[in-house]
């Protein structure tokens, strides 16, 4: 494995992690707020895509503005 794709995949694997801390704080924040489960975990997982929604986004940036 070159170094390049290995620095890939870390960036990959620390992006979901991001994503998963974020929607576990959106559902946590929504039960706080006496949300139902159901809305909880709806509210986490709509956190969960905005974040790698707006990760790929910026990714995709980046990469065409240095390419």
């Amino acid at each position: 494995m070159s170094d390049r794709t290995a620095v890939i995949m870390l960036a990959c694997a620390m992006t979901v992690l991001v994503a998963v801390l974020v929607g576990g704080a959106a559902g946590y924040l929504a039960r706080r707020d006496h949300a139902t489960y159901s809305t909880a975990v709806t509210r986490a997982a709509l956190a969960f895509a905005a974040t790698l929604t707006l990760a790929a986004t910026v990714t995709s940036a980046l990469a065409n503005t240095f390419s």
